[in-house]
Formats: C-alpha cells, structure tokens, sequence
C-alpha cells in the first residue's frame, strides 16, 4: 500500500464523534478521526512495512501515527528514532500508544530509560517514567526504589503534567508491588496531594496514590 492509498483508506473511516473526543483532549485538525479498533484492522491488512509506517509517521496526522505505530518494523528502528518519536508524539494518546507498542518492547528500553530518567524533554522524561514504572513491577533489581521515591518526593510536585502523570505511576507501582515502600509511598501521595480530587468515572480507581495503593492492596489481599 502507497502513502496515498493509507491515508485514503484513514480518511474513508473518520468518524465524527471520534474527532470530536480528539479535539476535546487536545488534538488538532490534522486528523481523521479514527476509532482504535479500525486503525488495528487496517494495519492487520497491511501487515508490517516499514518504509510505510516512518512515511505516515511523517504527516503528523494523528491517525497516520497511530498506524504507523501498528505496521512498524523494530528491528529497522534505531534507539535514536525512538527517540526522536517520543518527542514529537506532543498528543497523549498517541503517546501511550506508542509507550505500548514500540518504546516498552524496544530492545534498547533499558539504555534509553536511564538516558530519559536524566533529561529535560517533558515527552521522554514521561516515558522514561513509564518504563521505570513497568521496571518496579517486574525488574526491581535495575532500580533503586528509595532513590527513585526521593526524586518523586522532591520532583513531583513542581514536574509538567505530562511527566507527573507517570512520575505518580511509579510512586503508586512503589507502594503496591512492595510493602517495605508502602508507608513511604502512602506518606508522599498524602503530602504532595496531586490527583486528591481528581474526577473518577463510576467504577474506576482514583489515580491518587494513597487511594489506588490501597484499592489495589485490597484486590491482591
């Protein structure tokens, strides 16, 4: 499939509630406005190709990006594009699509988190959060926790939005996955306060990290 024809094809399954949601949390009118499900089928009948997936990626339409994301080879992705990847996808959700899909499965996560863990950049600082979460879930031995709460503690508060949403990941992860940080990680969240009040649908478990620490402790218990 040429560039044309995808992008065509997104075009032909844009959806007017969908644009709707995007604009409403901050995307702009380069896109389509399609649903997730139909990006996944398009990109199953596309399969993989990579010279496709960096051209779409190219256009800055959100839908093509999030194709891309979907047919993208790894192994012809180097770390530095990676990189330059995540600072550009400024779009949340194109964000966390991309954190899912190429950053956290990258065979060069491991060097990038401890590069991002150091940097300025709000968008790869937010990622490097996000893999140092998944890393205190599932690898605790490449981390240092009490560091890690110590910059949390200092940091948080005065961090971008974008990069203290997965800053209080990490803080919440601490607190569930292990009970000799619990305290600590229960102490900080009620001190810095952030997503105390944060509007939580029916059903759902607040992303303030006392709360989530505990409802989760529940469920494990």
């Amino acid at each position: 499939m040429t560039l044309k024809e995808a992008l065509a094809a997104l075009k032909a399954l844009s959806n007017e509630k969908m644009l709707a949601h995007n604009r409403k949390h901050g995307a702009g009118d380069n896109q389509y406005g399609v649903k997730l499900g139909d990006i996944r089928n398009l990109a199953a009948k596309i399969k993989k190709d990579h010279a496709l997936a960096m051209a779409l990626w190219e256009t800055d339409n959100i839908d093509a990006r999030l194709l891309a994301m979907q047919i993208i080879d790894m192994k012809q992705l180097s770390a530095a594009a990676v990189q330059d990847m995540v600072k550009a996808a400024t779009f949340i959700p194109v964000a966390d699509w991309l954190y899912t899909n190429v950053v956290k499965i990258h065979p060069d996560r491991e060097a990038l988190r401890l590069k991002w863990m150091k940097t300025k950049d709000k968008m790869c600082a937010r990622a490097g959060w996000s893999l140092t979460s998944g890393c205190i879930v599932r690898n605790p031995e490449l981390v240092d926790i009490p560091a890690l709460l110590d910059r949390i503690e200092k940091e948080m508060a005065g961090a971008p939005p974008e990069v203290q949403w997965t800053m209080n990941s990490a803080l919440a992860q601490a607190g569930i996955c292990h009970p000799e940080h619990r305290a600590r990680a229960l102490a900080i969240g009620e001190r810095l306060g952030i997503y105390r009040d944060y509007p939580v649908s029916k059903g759902c478990t607040s992303p303030f990290a006392p709360i989530w620490i505990n409802e989760m402790v529940r469920r494990q218990g």
